[in-house]
């Protein structure tokens, strides 16, 4: 597989972004759902979020590699759908980008509302330079919930797009994000 996307095919870049970020995405959805039942004396009630703000940052710094790669490369020309169809994918995608960047900034503005920094796996620091609006932590966190709603509904439909893509069109779509070859419909 080549590392550069081609009009026919993801590169392996492209693809790892993608498989590598997908189940984070769902993993941190997860956790943050499940977070959110968890009591003062919880064993989990520090050690989770710690983990959620660390993965969101490096989820964070995959996000913007990946939008750079997305820029500097070309992407596979798509496969023959109506032009609304391919309207609304690509849009899809971009909403899907711009869910994850709100995401982040929202789950940064509660995580520093009180001033300290993110320690991310203890391997470096991200200072808190935006804290001390009014309610932010309670606001960020209400706008960060549906946000996440919103992002896990859009990620359900484009699981479905994916799906309708391979077993009802019969087309390459989803071959192209596995990193498979093409498939001979003869």
């Amino acid at each position: 597989m080549q590392t550069r996307n081609s009009d026919t095919h993801y590169g392996w870049v492209a693809v790892a972004f993608h498989w590598m970020m997908a189940p984070a995405i769902i993993g941190m959805f997860a956790l943050g759902w499940w977070m959110r039942g968890l009591s003062y004396y919880d064993p989990w009630y520090r050690q989770g979020p710690d983990i959620h703000k660390s993965v969101g940052i490096l989820l964070l710094v995959l996000l913007v590699a990946r939008l750079l790669w997305r820029w500097a490369n070309t992407s596979p020309k798509p496969e023959p759908a109506p032009r609304w169809q391919q309207q609304a994918a690509a849009a899809a995608h971009w909403v899907l980008y711009g869910l994850l960047l709100a995401i982040s900034v929202t789950g940064y503005l509660i995580s520093t509302a009180d001033g300290r920094a993110i320690e991310v796996f203890n391997w470096f620091s991200v200072p808190a330079s935006l804290q001390g609006f009014e309610n932010q932590e309670d606001i960020a966190g209400l706008v960060h919930k549906w946000l996440a709603w919103s992002l896990m509904g859009l990620v359900v439909l484009h699981g479905l797009a994916a799906f309708k893509h391979h077993f009802i069109n019969r087309d390459a779509t989803l071959r192209k994000i596995l990193g498979i070859g093409a498939r001979n419909n003869a």
